[in-house]
Parts: C-alpha cells; structure tokens; sequence
C-alpha cells in the first residue's frame, strides 16, 4: 500500500470535500482518499503502482468535470485569482444597480436600507445557497446522498422530508424568533443595533465569498459529515434533519435570524426566514439530485466572487442605513 499527497485546485466548500472524496473514493485502485481544505490537499492511500503523476492525471480526469484539477506540484493562481476578481466586480456591480432601479421604480420592495424583507431574505438565500449555505448544508445533502446510494433507499422520499424539514423549521422558528422580539419589546434604537449586527455578518459574509479572507473557509468538522453517513434512513430521520439545519453555524443563516428577531413580529419573522430557505432551496434540490455540476464548476469562483459584491454592496447599504437610523451619520441615499 502506497501513500500520495497531491495538491487540489478549485475547491470552496465542505461541499467540495464530500464529492471529491466519494468520486475518489469509488476507485477500485482507491482504499482511502482524504482532502484537507486548509492546506488544499488530498491524501490518497492505493495499492497502484502507478508514479504520482501518472496517479494525479487519472484521478483528475474523474474529478475535472466538477472544476477540480489534482496536480504533484502547488500550482499558482493568483493571477487567474485576480481575472476573476475584475469579472465579477462589472457583474456584481450591475446586479445591485438591478435591484436599486427595481426598488426606486416600485415595482418590488427590496428593503434595501431599510427592513429586511421576504424578497431580500429570498435573494440572500440564493446567494447564501452557494456559499455558505453549500458549505454546511451542501455537505450534509452529499453526506445523505452518499448513504442512500450505499444502502440503495429511495432519494425521493428521504430528500422529501429532509427539505420539508427544513422549510417548516425555518418559517416556524422564525416566526418564534419574531414574537420573542415582540414580547422583549424590541424598540427603534435595539432594532437598528441588530439591524448593524446583521449588516457586519453579511459584510464578512461578502468578504469572505470575494477571497479577502483565504485561510476563512466555513466548514463543519469532517466528523460530522461522517456521523450522518452512518445514520439509518428510518421515516422521520431525514425530517429531523431537515428541522436541525436551522441551528447550523451559517452566517447568512444567522444574519437573517438576527432580521427576524428585530421584526418584532410572529408573521414578519415566519415570513422572512421561509423566504430564506426557499431561496437556498433551488441548488440544494440539484445538490440532492446529482447534478452539483454548477456549484463545483468552472465558472463557480466568478459565480461566488459576484455574488460577494452583490453581499457586500447590500451590507454596506444596510450599514449605512442604519447608522443614519441611529443619527450618527447623515443619510447618504435617499431609496
């Protein structure tokens, strides 16, 4: 038995590691692959005799398609980085000029600057869909993918439960997370504070998405993705699961709880954190299904780099909403 250690490019998520590993890890000449997300590496023990370069060819051609590429040398990225950078900037930039004129016009109330809404709430599920929502969510989804194909159960109806698990979960707690603003008697300023609270979450948020923050990759331990392989697949398993994904640690997550909470009220905060889950809810069916090609391609880090813009612009908006809220500035905008 020989030990490898190759280096893996493209990689976002905890997502990333789960699907790596499984296509891998389904190679006859393959006993063990483990990928390492802080050090952008993947340890593979094979009784091939294959040298490590011949090994790291083979294997990428498996895992290419995805957007990943194994490689026995570091490769460098930072010009490529950088491109990407400058791309997404344009596209990101025009999707907020997007839903400023949509909000001006009246045609839909965003709630830029202002109370956060079903709309911006479903909005942010999207973006929050393929960053860090992928990350936490994704991997469990590819967790429970990988025991149904090991023990061949039906992924319709386990997929089923585990996504109206998490859809009720998330419009019921909201809705709870509202009244409990109501009954503590959340008034303008404590409102406008947790306003500020959640405006810095998604500024970090934002900042992390656009690679400010390198080494901040949001991830669950391994341990646990490997804990929920080994779970049976009995009736109300998956809806249990489904209802617990709202205490995961995802800052959109609890950015859009913070909203809730200053809503002060049962409906307005049911009505946000639902119109979050159903926004993340469009790639995680397709993470369900098999087809992650979009979120794992090669077009992703554009994909996750304009969505970071659009994150941090609507941040920084909210931001500056409510610090004019406060009166500690003057307000810059009129919207």
């Amino acid at each position: 038995m020989k030990t490898h250690t190759l280096h893996v490019s493209g990689t976002h998520c905890s997502s990333c590691k789960i699907l790596i590993e499984n296509i891998l890890n389904e190679q006859d000449f393959i006993q063990n692959a483990r990928v390492d997300l802080k050090e952008e590496i993947v340890e593979i023990e094979t009784n091939s005799d294959q040298s490590p370069e011949k090994l790291a060819d083979m294997l990428t051609d498996k895992i290419k398609s995805n957007g990943y590429i194994l490689s026995v040398e570091k490769t460098t990225k930072e010009k490529s980085v950088d491109d990407v950078i400058w791309k997404a900037l344009p596209i990101g930039l025009g999707l907020l000029v997007l839903f400023f004129l949509l909000q001006r016009s009246g045609i839909l109330n965003l709630g830029i600057g202002g109370q956060t809404t079903a709309i911006t709430s479903f909005i942010i599920g999207l973006i929050a869909s393929v960053s860090s929502c992928l990350a936490i969510v994704g991997g469990l989804v590819l967790s429970l993918s990988a025991k149904i194909s090991q023990d061949k159960v039906s992924d319709t109806k386990t997929f089923l439960l585990f996504h109206t698990g998490r859809i009720v979960s998330f419009a019921v707690l909201g809705g709870v997370l509202g009244a409990v603003g109501s009954a503590i008697g959340i008034n303008f300023t404590l409102t406008a504070i947790l306003g500020l609270i959640a405006s810095l979450v998604m500024l970090m948020l934002g900042l992390n998405l656009i690679g400010v923050f390198k080494k901040n990759k949001i991830a669950l331990p391994s341990g646990i993705f490997n804990f929920f392989r080994k779970i049976e697949h009995k009736t109300f398993t998956p809806l249990i699961l489904g209802f617990a994904t709202f205490f995961l640690p995802c800052g959109f997550t609890q950015s859009m709880q913070v909203s809730a909470l200053s809503s002060g009220s049962f409906v307005s905060g049911m009505l946000i954190m639902f119109a979050f889950a159903l926004g993340t809810l469009p790639m995680l069916l397709l993470l369900s299904f098999g087809s992650a090609s979009f979120a794992h391609g090669k077009h992703a880090p554009l994909f996750f780099k304009s969505a970071g813009v659009v994150v941090i612009g609507l941040g920084l908006f909210s931001l500056l909403a409510g610090l004019a809220g406060l009166g500690i500035i003057n307000p810059l905008f009129n919207i």
